[in-house]
């Protein structure tokens, strides 16, 4: 138990949020300008504080997106995580929400398996990412390694468990060596 009765997670986590309606769309280059850390928390008792004091995602217009990674970890492909040399490693899977009234039942389910550590192979795992857009919003979920297809494999097939959906919905694996050079070469859960 840490300091004044709180409950210790596993490990540290940090909010992020990127507002990319300040100053219009973003070139290549400028990615990562509007992406600020929030809040760093270690209890349950400081997560669901600040969980309890945030907008949330479904409360969200035009583009944004907030992240909840592993504390170190910052939510960019240039992170050292995903590099190995001048190699880029790790993916993400993402699943499409296609109406906002369960977003914000998805993202709190996929943080609470995250700093809860229900994920096997937890290790793999970075953070969580969810993407507000006009048209449609992503949840995404992303991994450190994508070598070992077994284990990317249950995580996906637990992320998809995590957001309790059904037979027909899916997640997508995209390498993000793939997104770098504008390749699409995904992995589907049916």
């Amino acid at each position: 138990m840490a300091e004044g009765g709180k409950h210790n997670l596993e490990r540290a986590w940090t909010l992020w949020f990127d507002d990319q309606n300040q100053g219009g769309r973003k070139g290549a280059n400028e990615w990562g300008s509007t992406l600020k850390p929030v809040y760093s928390f270690r209890t349950v008792e400081d997560f669901w504080c600040l969980y309890n004091n945030i907008v949330q995602p479904s409360q969200l217009g035009g583009r944004a997106d907030i992240h909840l990674f592993k504390e170190g970890i910052q939510p960019k492909w240039e992170d050292p995580e995903f590099k190995n040399g001048d190699e880029q490693h790790g993916g993400k899977w993402t699943f499409v929400v296609k109406s906002k009234t369960m977003l914000d039942e998805h993202w709190l389910n996929t943080v609470l398996a995250l700093i809860g550590e229900q994920f096997n192979d937890t290790e793999e795992i970075a953070g969580a990412v969810v993407s507000i857009r006009p048209k449609q919003c992503k949840l995404c979920l992303w991994t450190k390694l994508e070598t070992n297809e077994e284990v990317q494999t249950k995580i996906g097939m637990q992320f998809k468990e995590t957001l309790q959906l059904g037979d027909n919905d899916r997640v997508t694996y995209q390498f993000f060596a793939d997104e770098m050079n504008n390749m699409r070469r995904d992995v589907y859960m049916t």
